[in-house]
């Protein structure tokens, strides 16, 4: 079997804050294949983000990774000390924020924010990464491109932002592509643009892509196996169409449950909603940290830490994965 380009191993992540230390990210373990998409899904607080910035080196200065590895190609980036870091990243891993106009500086073109990545990257003049820039533009589906290379920012679209977005990560190349819920700004039919354009890209130059979001109902399309998150805690992994059909995990089950579905009279079904709210970040808890919400809790469930168990080739965080038809 090929090695995986990206592999995580018990990742914790903690914080500190005024009131004491506080758990993100509780051995959290995924890996990425070549070429392959992974969807990371939970819901807000579930450590989505955390773990993704973690692995890009990105955490704000109260941010600390406790235990854990996290290797590219064999080797353990936590080991590589801040200049080997910074080569890694953009040049070998990418990411893709939420908010373009968060990262898209609006006093500079974007051609000129595009050709400084690929430079930053590359190590290429500034002749040849502006021509370089024009390239990205045309591959993330731009058009017009050596006309909008002289755009500032806030002259374009919202999705129009999400490419360049698109383009400045992928001006190093990358083997992996990190992207942490591109549309959730954006309206349902660019959504499914830049779906399919990440999608074709992700083929094209066969990169590994973790695509991060709160919504199940986006990646069907796009990945091809899903990794859903509860708590700071990996809670179910499989196979796309194996957990769409029969999710192990009732959290993930209420997930599915609670994503829109059109029927055939044109009515749209009851929406199912899953009762309370996640655990704020670092609350103390004995036994399963989804109890107080699930609908098959027992007494066992709310004793001692629960393991995530295998069965076949899924994985699933919840003690009565045996006796459970969630389907």
């Amino acid at each position: 079997m090929t090695p995986p380009v990206l592999h995580i191993q018990d990742l914790s992540v903690e914080f500190q804050t005024p009131t004491g230390t506080v758990a993100a990210v509780n051995e959290f373990s995924l890996t990425l294949q070549p070429g392959e998409t992974v969807a990371l899904v939970g819901e807000s607080g579930s450590g989505k983000s955390v773990s993704c910035l973690a692995v890009m080196g990105l955490l704000p200065p109260s941010g600390l990774i406790s235990s854990g590895s996290i290797l590219f190609n064999g080797e353990d980036l936590l080991s590589f000390d801040s200049n080997r870091r910074r080569r890694v990243r953009g040049k070998d891993i990418a990411m893709i924020f939420q908010e373009p106009m968060t990262s898209l500086n609006p006093v500079f073109r974007v051609g000129n924010q595009i050709a400084e990545a690929t430079q930053v990257a590359s190590g290429a003049g500034k002749v040849d990464s502006m021509k370089r820039a024009k390239e990205l533009l045309d591959l993330v589906r731009i058009s017009d491109a050596e006309s909008r290379l002289k755009n500032y920012p806030h002259e374009m679209s919202g999705g129009m932002r999400q490419r360049i977005m698109i383009a400045m990560a992928l001006a190093g190349k990358p083997s992996v592509l990190i992207a942490d819920e591109p549309t959730t700004a954006l309206d349902v039919t660019v959504q499914a643009q830049i779906l399919e354009l990440l999608a074709d890209i992700q083929k094209e130059m066969d990169l590994a892509m973790l695509f991060v979001t709160h919504d199940l109902g986006v990646v069907a399309g796009i990945a091809d196996r899903v990794c859903v998150m509860y708590a700071g805690q990996k809670v179910e992994m499989g196979g796309v169409n194996e957990v769409y059909e029969r999710p192990l995990m009732p959290y993930t089950a209420g997930l599915l449950s609670s994503v829109p579905r059109l029927m055939r009279t044109g009515r749209s079904d009851r929406l199912t909603t899953i009762p309370g709210s996640s655990p704020e970040p670092g609350t103390h808890r004995t036994g399963c940290a989804f109890a107080p919400r699930c609908t098959y809790v027992q007494d066992i469930c709310r004793e001692g830490p629960i393991p995530l168990l295998t069965q076949q080739s899924r994985e699933a965080r919840c003690i009565r994965l045996d006796d459970l038809s969630l389907a």
